[in-house]
């Protein structure tokens, strides 16, 4: 595997090239929805605009988009078939959900992490001018949405419509197509949904407070430190768990380091998007030939399986990286030989469970 020039630079979204789409679902023309914005970055997502501009479209295990909403701007009610996970970057965001958005709430703010449970409605508003979300959804193909049936009914007052495809028609307001259109979910399928309780949906949600930081995690000597938010993922350390295990199609941990500090040279088998949410990152591809990229603040990378890589942040601050990895599993590092050799030399070793345990005793 070797990544060259141009193909690091393909894979390199940088915050000023985002190319925003204002058209991107069924709700968009309904008051206090149109000053939504939506980026793609990785993948179709569940957009009903077929005319977005996706900057990576190769497979990944999961989507990845980003949403900027100024206050007051309401995403309405919707469910997903797979798991979508938001990432607050900025601002502040009241989320709701239920089949008419009183099952409960929840204020989620910077730092902030929501893992929203399959087959529920939600829906969330923007508290603030500067807010920004990121917002990743499991499998390559999540399947679509479905809108909950007062939000169809206020997008067709404005008329728009979705065809059977799930893409967005548009027609004069008080006119419907004349093509067939997707309508609202049964009285019986919508009593099947299931409710999700306050209580429930704050295990879901990782505040900064509620991180357990290692600087122990990794084999390495690199000074980076790791906290686990979804699924085990990259984890050297056995006593490490995450805020929530159950299978979203990816992991997702936030790494943080000083400057000067960073992971050194490993590879993993499956692809992995960085999000840099502080700092400066500079991240290092290939054994050979290396080529470099850095990344400020909402900046996105994608790493495919296999490739050499590492990260250092080189400031001014302590950086802070969203490492989202493929698949539901644990992810086994493969180390640079270097990195090995070190780290016996402090007596450091993997068992055969890939943990770390003391040299002497493998």
């Amino acid at each position: 595997m070797r990544i060259t020039a141009a193909e690091l630079e393909a894979r390199t979204i940088l915050r000023k090239d985002l190319v925003p789409d204002t058209a991107a679902f069924l709700d968009t023309k309904i008051p206090g929805s149109r000053s939504k914005v939506n980026y793609p970055l990785i993948g179709p997502g569940v957009s009903e605009n077929g005319q977005q501009v996706v900057p990576v479209t190769e497979p990944h295990g999961f989507n990845l988009g980003g949403a900027v909403m100024p206050a007051g701007t309401v995403n309405n009610l919707h469910l997903h078939f797979t798991a979508e996970v938001f990432f607050c970057f900025a601002g502040s965001w009241t989320f709701r959900w239920g089949v008419d958005g009183t099952d409960g709430q929840a204020t989620v703010g910077d730092g902030d992490v929501i893992s929203i449970p399959t087959w529920i409605f939600r829906g969330f508003t923007s508290e603030s001018d500067d807010a920004w979300l990121y917002t990743a959804l499991g499998r390559d193909e999540s399947g679509g949405l479905i809108w909950a049936p007062s939000v169809i009914a206020a997008a067709a007052e404005t008329g728009m419509f979705l065809g059977l495809d799930h893409r967005l028609i548009e027609v004069e307001p008080g006119t419907v197509p004349s093509v067939g259109v997707v309508g609202p979910m049964s009285e019986d399928d919508l009593a099947g949904l299931r409710s999700v309780s306050v209580e429930e949906m704050r295990t879901r949600l990782a505040r900064p407070d509620d991180l357990v930081w290692r600087s122990d995690a990794f084999l390495d000597d690199g000074g980076a430190e790791l906290a686990l938010v979804i699924g085990y993922g990259l984890t050297e350390n056995r006593d490490q768990a995450p805020r929530l295990a159950d299978p979203h199609g990816f992991s997702i941990a936030w790494l943080r380091a000083a400057t000067g500090r960073g992971v050194a040279r490993h590879r993993i088998d499956e692809p992995q998007v960085l999000i840099a949410k502080s700092g400066t990152w500079r991240v290092t591809l290939n054994d050979e030939e290396p080529v470099s990229v850095e990344l400020g603040p909402y900046d996105t990378l994608s790493v495919p399986a296999g490739a050499w890589r590492r990260f250092e942040s080189v400031g001014p601050e302590t950086g802070q990286l969203a490492l989202l990895t493929s698949g539901d599993g644990r992810v086994r590092i493969d180390w640079d030989p270097a990195v090995v050799a070190a780290a016996r030399e402090r007596d450091v070793a993997l068992d055969a469970n890939g943990y770390l345990a003391p040299a002497h005793l493998i």
